[in-house]
């Protein structure tokens, strides 16, 4: 039963590909289903990254941590398997703990997160993670299967200057901060991620490290993170493996701890937002 269950499935993905087409995923070497041409990624990216930075505070104001942030980020990208991509790493003004990818290579993370980090390895972390996500496309392959790739094409067209253009813009903005990577999504995004970091040349226990923070933060409150990356089963363990089983014989790989503090954490302490004292009655 299982066998034909599994038979099944691999006829109907092998006639899905033949009627509409796959691509290869660069990252696991498997065939998917992908109903676009990476032209449209690209297209929703750029047409979507303001809105997505409007939706979440705008940029942090600051150019000097703008640029490391894209430094760190660049290196990624430049050691992926998409090192052709334009890509865009973003940090944004919001106390949310959150980091996310849109199609095309426009790449985010939060004021909230910065602030959790510690060194620029578990930085280049969260960078690799999502730069994974962006390569293996599965922002696309989500946006499939919430069948919504069609609404975020067509209104594309519109214009965001109008009122209802408005509201659709903003209405598609909450989607895409809205939709879900599947469990295997996050585990090769993980691995993929690991492998980026150590061709850049960064610690990969920094990643390990950010996943336990985050996994920390949640017991606290549920975070931002986890509810559109789903973690798989098993983790830390698996990195950890990873890391011994591949990657321990790579010496001299970066931590940067004193690069993150005097880059990152010096200018977000120096500049927390008052809190609003309370209205006297």
């Amino acid at each position: 039963m299982i066998m034909h269950k599994k038979l099944t499935l691999s006829i109907f993905g092998l006639l899905a590909c033949l009627f509409t087409g796959c691509a290869v995923n660069p990252i696991t070497g498997e065939e998917e289903l992908m109903f676009y041409p990476e032209t449209k990624d690209v297209a929703i990216g750029r047409k979507y990254a303001p809105e997505v930075e409007k939706h979440m505070g705008g940029k942090i104001a600051n150019e000097t941590l703008q640029a490391y942030i894209d430094s760190i980020g660049q290196k990624i990208a430049r050691v992926s398997h998409r090192p052709d991509l334009e890509y865009h790493f973003v940090a944004l003004d919001h106390k949310s703990l959150n980091a996310l990818a849109l199609p095309g290579g426009y790449i985010f993370i939060t004021k909230g997160l910065l602030e959790k980090l510690e060194t620029e390895a578990q930085l280049a972390g969260i960078l690799a993670h999502e730069t994974s996500h962006v390569v293996a496309r599965d922002t696309s392959v989500a946006l499939s299967r919430a069948q919504a790739m069609d609404l975020f094409v067509a209104a594309m067209a519109v214009s965001g200057a109008t009122p209802a253009g408005a509201v659709k813009m903003a209405h598609l903005t909450r989607v895409f901060l809205g939709l879900r990577y599947s469990r295997k999504d996050e585990r090769e995004a993980d691995l993929g991620g690991l492998d980026y970091m150590v061709r850049a040349r960064y610690n990969p226990q920094g990643m390990v490290e950010t996943m336990q923070i985050l996994q920390e933060e949640d017991t606290r409150r549920p975070i931002e993170f986890f509810s559109t990356h789903p973690s798989p089963h098993n983790r830390i363990a698996y990195l950890t493996e990873a890391i011994q089983t591949k990657y321990s014989r790579v010496a001299r790989l970066k931590v940067g701890e004193e690069d993150y503090r005097s880059a990152v954490l010096q200018y977000l302490t120096n500049n927390k937002k008052p809190k609003t004292a309370p209205v006297e009655p």
